[in-house]
């Protein structure tokens, strides 16, 4: 009977080194708590590894700051760890990072500030003095570890995620990033209010200044998404507006080719009843090639190069190679809405392979140029291929990635150079660069 009652003693009574000891174990539950927020709020896509991982950095990251360096630098220090975490483990950028930090966090320091109030008037107790109780401290947890839990599951059922980072532009992010850094001081506020004055304040002006905080986050979030998805929907004008020019060129292939029609016809009956079938062959070859022109635009479709920044980027390039009569021939074997890299790294990498491919094309006989995107899953990764012809067969495939390096006229020669940082940059990315008599190969790739 003494064991229990001096047990009862020390979790009802204040005791800070029990209160200390407890706080370990809840360090793993509350950043469970957060993973799974900024998974389900984020979309974010995770493996049991990736999971497991984070629980047992975060929590001994928390751990460390909270005990090793005083107030309140652990907290900015235990954050920013925990950004570079998130980002190096779960391959997110750096923005969506320090949402998958900052919106769980919040929303969990909501939650808290809903319960406090009614807790301490239920239990009858000071905050300050609550906090060293073990009893009262677990309990209260308790309480927003289940109402958390709750939310995740209504999340994670209703399919609820932001997607307000998907194409955000340059713009948005700035809004959006001020928009948050106020919102965090007004969070701040009230909760140093609500821990100071707990005990003064209404219950009913706890729940009315929870009710306000959450319906500014909710109209805040939804109004830069309705400003995102205009953002996007003028991004999709643009691309149409480059569709309809490729629809328009191939339309006016078309037209000529319909036009020729009963002379292409004439022509080929004139060859058979002379039975000329060199001739027929020789017309043959030359009727191919407009066919072959025609079959090269159809595959500049926006449901076939499915990634609005390459297929305009693609377009561009497709018109100025036709100015230079170079035949650019591509071949898209890969689901380009789904690239395991920065859009914008790709965009740069393949806007400077392909312009040294037009550059080298058009000094060349053949003025050939083709591009083959493909998701190769065997060897487990994406790759980019482009081939072209050229004309100085003695060029140095090692030396032209130096800076300043460049066998063209008004050229910097840094292109190349450029696509050397990015690779040094990521572990998963590599070029290959080859040549032969024919083509000279640029093979760009991306493991998963």
């Amino acid at each position: 009977m003494e064991v229990w009652n001096n047990i009862w003693t020390a979790i009802s009574t204040p005791n800070e080194g029990l209160t200390s000891i407890l706080a370990f174990p809840l360090f793993f539950i509350e950043n469970t708590l957060i993973m799974y927020f900024f998974i389900h709020i984020l979309n974010v896509n995770t493996n049991k590894k990736q999971k497991i991982l984070y629980i047992i950095l975060s929590s001994l990251v928390s751990m460390i700051t909270i005990n090793l360096i005083p107030p309140p630098f652990n907290s900015f220090i235990n954050y920013i760890i925990l950004v570079i975490i998130i980002n190096k483990l779960f391959k997110l950028t750096i923005l969506r990072s320090i949402f998958a930090i900052v919106i769980p966090t919040m929303i969990y320091a909501l939650i808290c500030t809903l319960v406090l109030n009614p807790f301490v008037k239920i239990a009858n107790i000071e905050y300050a003095v609550g906090q060293y109780i073990p009893l009262y401290r677990l309990s209260y947890l308790l309480v927003c570890y289940i109402i958390s839990t709750l939310l995740i599951l209504i999340i994670k059922h209703k399919n609820i995620y932001i997607k307000v980072f998907e194409g955000l532009d340059k713009k948005s992010k700035t809004i959006f990033i001020i928009n948050l850094v106020l919102g965090i001081l007004v969070l701040g506020v009230q909760l140093i209010i609500t821990i100071y004055y707990t005990n003064t304040l209404p219950i009913i002006i706890s729940f009315l200044s929870f009710v306000s905080l959450l319906a500014f986050f909710i109209v805040s979030i939804y109004s830069l998404t309705r400003v995102n998805k205009l953002y996007l929907t003028t991004k999709q004008l643009q691309n149409a507006e480059e569709y309809n020019k490729t629809l328009q060129i191939l339309h006016d292939n078309i037209r000529g080719f319909k036009h020729d029609y009963d002379n292409t016809v004439a022509a080929i009956g004139g060859y058979i009843k002379t039975n000329d079938m060199e001739g027929l062959k020789q017309y043959y070859s030359q009727l191919e090639e407009d066919c072959v022109k025609v079959n090269r635009m159809y595959m500049l479709n926006p449901n076939i190069i499915n990634n609005p920044g390459i297929y305009s980027l693609l377009t561009i390039k497709y018109s100025e190679a036709e100015e230079l009569n170079i035949k650019m021939n591509i071949s898209v074997l890969w689901d380009l809405s789904k690239i395991n890299m920065k859009i914008y790294e790709f965009t740069k990498i393949f806007g400077i392979l392909v312009d040294n491919a037009i550059d080298a094309a058009k000094e060349s006989e053949e003025k050939i140029i083709n591009i083959t995107f493909k998701d190769d899953e065997k060897n487990n990764m994406q790759y980019l291929k482009i081939e072209n012809s050229y004309a100085e067969k003695d060029i140095d495939i090692d030396a032209i990635f130096e800076k300043g390096k460049t066998s063209k006229e008004n050229h910097t020669g840094l292109g190349l150079w450029e696509i050397r940082k990015i690779l040094k940059s990521n572990n998963n990315l590599n070029l290959h660069t080859t040549k032969d008599d024919k083509y000279f190969t640029q093979q760009f790739e991306i493991y998963n």
